[in-house]
């Protein structure tokens, strides 16, 4: 698609599903790699990225079907090429997230440095230095992280890990790889997106003893296997946020389904300051707009939870209602 045309002017309203998050939904698709059971995700989205991820794990030997609904059927219980190679994953830096599986179920892997880039350029590092301290063997050659264990073992060890610096893939690699350590790990300095702790919800429901997710400290328990599931990918907060603005500065009303408020409060607050009504329910928001709308100051680097897009977003129908009271004043 070369343009998108758009012909605004009208109220949004209706209702609509918000998707799942993608960044929730890449992981989650690995943590399948644990187990030789059936695991069925719902609420995946269909992007680039989500379908690079199920070319990578079935050139592994997993089974694994997106369906028409949203669902994701996987069974990795015939994975027999623990390898992720540059050719599948050189757009997708969230290969990475394969490494930790991987090595925990079958003390092997091979797993392409993400788009080839060279150690320590992005944080891989603080990947291969937790896993590490876990036990394992790490080596970089040709663009690739070997990795095993030492001679005589057969699990990962837990370790008490703190990163240099917050890392979201680092967070998941750890808590998916120490979900069947040998022993407890805690995690310092851990990464507190929602998507993290959507996918600590997931390994719990596998089977595995986590605690702190959301926090800064997260304590996992290893267990000897984990087990199949059923799990719902968690709301794409950037979208629904994208959405309460877009509405908001139409004058609109729009039930979001699927929506997570808990995960919108910096949005949520801001866009109540401006005077739009928002209503946080079970699994929904519905978010109202009536005449105009107060302009607000923000900054995201000064509102934790208020990501740099979501204050696009908010600044963009700030714009939009500042343009429709010029166009209104003109009318006079």
């Amino acid at each position: 698609m070369d343009k998108l045309i758009i012909r605004g002017g009208k109220r949004l309203q209706g209702t609509l599903d918000v998707a799942g998050a993608k960044n929730a939904a890449l992981p989650e698709l690995c943590a399948a790699l644990l187990t030789a059971e059936p695991i069925t995700l719902s609420n995946v989205p269909r992007l680039q990225d989500v379908s690079t991820m199920l070319k990578l794990i079935r050139n592994m030997g997993v089974t694994a079907e997106h369906h028409d609904d949203g669902r994701v059927t996987l069974d990795a219980g015939g994975l027999n090429n623990p390898e992720a190679p540059y050719e599948l994953v050189k757009t997708m830096r969230a290969s990475v997230l394969a490494l930790g599986p991987l090595l925990a179920r079958f003390g092997r892997a091979k797993v392409s440095l993400p788009g080839g880039c060279a150690i320590g350029s992005r944080p891989v590092d603080q990947h291969i230095k937790g896993l590490q301290a876990m036990g394992a063997i790490i080596t970089v050659e040709h663009g690739y992280m070997l990795a095993s264990l030492p001679e005589g073992r057969t699990r990962l060890k837990g370790a008490h890990i703190t990163t240099d610096m917050v890392t979201v893939t680092g967070t998941e690699n750890f808590m998916m790889a120490a979900a069947l350590a040998e022993g407890e790990t805690v995690l310092e300095n851990a990464a507190q997106e929602p998507e993290i702790g959507d996918l600590a919800e997931m390994l719990i429901k596998m089977g595995a003893k986590i605690e702190g997710h959301g926090t800064r400290r997260i304590r996992i328990q290893g267990v000897d296997r984990l087990h199949g599931a059923q799990h719902q990918v968690v709301a794409d907060r950037i979208e629904a946020g994208t959405f309460l603005c877009a509405v908001a500065a139409t004058g609109g009303d729009v039930v979001l389904r699927h929506g997570r408020a808990d995960h919108l409060d910096a949005v949520i607050d801001k866009l109540r300051e401006a005077g739009a009504t928002i209503e946080a329910g079970e699994g929904a928001i519905r978010v109202k707009s009536e005449g105009r709308l107060k302009a607000q100051q923000l900054s995201h680097h000064r509102i934790p939870g208020l990501s740099d897009r979501h204050a696009s977003a908010v600044h963009g129908a700030q714009l939009h209602l500042a343009r429709r009271e010029q166009s209104d004043r003109n009318d006079f």
